[in-house]
This record gives structure tokens, sequence and C-alpha cells, in this order.
């Protein structure tokens, strides 16, 4: 009898047989193996099939057998384990930039990291409803397009727009395209931005990227190297308060000690406190003034306070008068 055509696939069937059908609580016996490769028309005895398995050990998958009560032969390490697979699962679906549709598509392909039966454990683990997700289905692609730019060192040109309270896209800047160079993206108070060096206006801004469209990767080289010759990405996330913009200030802050965690969890652990007394610390680095470092002063109850400049600090005021004033 001659041999199906799919017998020269025998070892991939194998492979794929073991990775979704097979885990350390779900193995699967030699009898059962090859009454498995027989749905798939091909042929197989106990003999090959020992030397199959150790031929897939030998190139890397981490093969293991097992005797006892529930014998047979399955995976054990995999490229992504189980937890590493629920975390990356968790980042899809809470991230906001991300839509519900394209999460769903996401989701669908990490659960062929793990096995069939452990992939059914993380679907009545994965669903949250009521997550807030943009409304913009090209987000995905604007991403891949915007790192094509970012690595070629290339200007784009792109088109800017919000929504009005019809969900109606209104652009900016009457429809004109804007044309930037690209340095890179930040994940900031839960949306994706990109940090761009605009060509008009001859300074670094920053842009959601659920708000741009028709983006177009140049043959533009990238410009701004001249007045940003050392600019870090990292650096530019940290001043910028939810990423408003507003003018960049170096500000003096003083807080309580026991407060120190929560200066070093905006600002990284490299800032250095200078000791104020024994209760208390100050701190100096640069900052974009904006309504959103106000509130994240307020939100602190005083136990972290504007110390300076002045003008920053009348500032400060400013706005907590002008609040104060408009209560009811």
């Amino acid at each position: 009898m001659s041999k199906s055509s799919n017998q020269k696939t025998k070892l991939l069937h194998l492979a794929r047989m073991l990775l979704r059908q097979t885990d350390e609580d779900h193995p699967l016996t030699v009898p059962q193996i090859i009454e498995r490769l027989a749905r798939q028309d091909i042929k197989a005895e106990r003999k090959s099939i020992y030397d199959d398995l150790e031929a897939l050990r030998l190139f890397g998958l981490d093969i293991q057998s097992r005797k006892g009560k529930v014998p047979g032969w399955f995976v054990g390490e995999r490229e992504f384990e189980l937890p590493e697979v629920k975390l990356l699962m968790d980042a899809v679906q809470s991230s906001r930039f991300i839509t519900q549709k394209k999460s769903d598509a996401l989701i669908r392909k990490l659960e062929g990291l793990a096995s069939s039966h452990q992939a059914g454990q993380l679907q009545r683990q994965v669903f949250v409803s009521g997550r807030i997700k943009v409304m913009n289905e090209s987000i995905y692609y604007n991403v891949d397009k915007l790192h094509s730019a970012i690595a070629a060192q290339k200007a784009i040109t792109f088109k800017y727009f919000d929504y009005d309270i019809q969900r109606r896209k209104v652009f900016r800047q009457e429809g004109k395209r804007y044309v930037v160079s690209p340095y890179g993206l930040i994940w900031n108070s839960e949306n994706y931005y990109l940090v761009a060096f605009h060509h008009a206006y001859r300074e670094m801004r920053h842009y959601r990227v659920d708000k741009m469209t028709e983006i177009v990767v140049t043959s533009l080289d990238r410009d701004g190297k001249d007045q940003h010759p050392d600019f870090q990405l990292a650096e530019y996330g940290q001043k910028h308060f939810g990423m408003y913009g507003g003018q960049e200030v170096r500000v003096t802050l003083r807080g309580r000690k026991d407060k120190a965690q929560l200066v070093w969890d905006r600002f990284g652990q490299d800032i250095i406190l200078v000791p104020d007394g024994e209760e208390h610390f100050t701190v100096t680095l640069p900052v974009v003034i904006s309504p959103q470092f106000f509130g994240w002063l307020l939100g602190l109850d005083g136990s972290v306070t504007l110390a300076g400049p002045r003008e920053a600090v009348a500032a400060y005021r400013r706005r907590l008068n002008a609040a104060l004033e408009e209560a009811p």
C-alpha cells in the first residue's frame, strides 16, 4: 500500500500535536499518538514514534515522559510559560490603545502559545467587561509604520484629528498634513504617543497615535539632530505629566521622607534627594508646567510641595485660586 502524501509531514504533525494537545497534566501515550496520526492519514509504528520523539528532543523541544497512573509523553517547558502568557493577555486586555477587535485577535493568537487545555483556562481568566478602548482600528498598523520610520530615521507626514460629540473626526490644521521627524514612542496615561521633531515649529512635540491617520513614511532624512543632539526619550516622558504640553521649568520639590518612593516612582530611581532637616528632603528637576503637574501635586495632599521657583509657585497658586472660584 502506498504511503499517503501526509507521510512526509509526520514529524511536523507530531510536533504540533504535542504542543497543542499536551502539557504536564495531559500527556499522550504512544498508542494515542499513533491513533491521532492515523486521523491525519499518517501511518506510524511504535518504534518510529520513539525515534521521532527523540528527534524532536534533539531539535530543542522539551519532550518529557511520565509513568504511573497518568503515563504518557508531553511538552514540558515552552518558549512562553503559562504565567507569561497570562501576563501578555492581561497587558493586551488592559491596553486602552488596542481596540476590542484587535484585542480579541491578539488573544486568540496568544492562546496558541499554550496547550488547548491551558487555553481553556486562559479564556476564563482574561475576560473583563467594560474596558475602555480607542475607536481607531488602524492604530495597530500606525505603530508598525512609525517603528519603521524611526528605524530608518525618516520623516513622516500625517493628518491629526479629534472626535466631536457625535464621534465624527474633526481634523486639525483644516486637514493639512503634519510634517515631523519621529524619535520614539511613549506609553503614558494609558495611551501611545509619538514623540517627534516638528519641522515647522522647530521643536519636539508629541501626538497620540490613535488620533493620527494617513501616515506616510517619506524619503526625507530625520530632522532635529542639531537642535536636540542628546535627546532622551525617557526624560521627555518624565517631564510631561499626562503628556500635556507647557513651559519646561526646573522646579524644586520638598517632601516628607516617607514619601520618597512617590517621587522615585514618577521620576526614576536615579534622581538624588537632598536631606532637608530630619523629616524632609528636596529635589530639583525639569518639569513641564501643566494642569496635570499641578493635579499630581494636589493629589499628594501636602506630603510633597512645590518650593520653587517663584514663578512656578505663583502659577500653582493662581490655578488653585481659579479652581476655588469656579466651585459652586
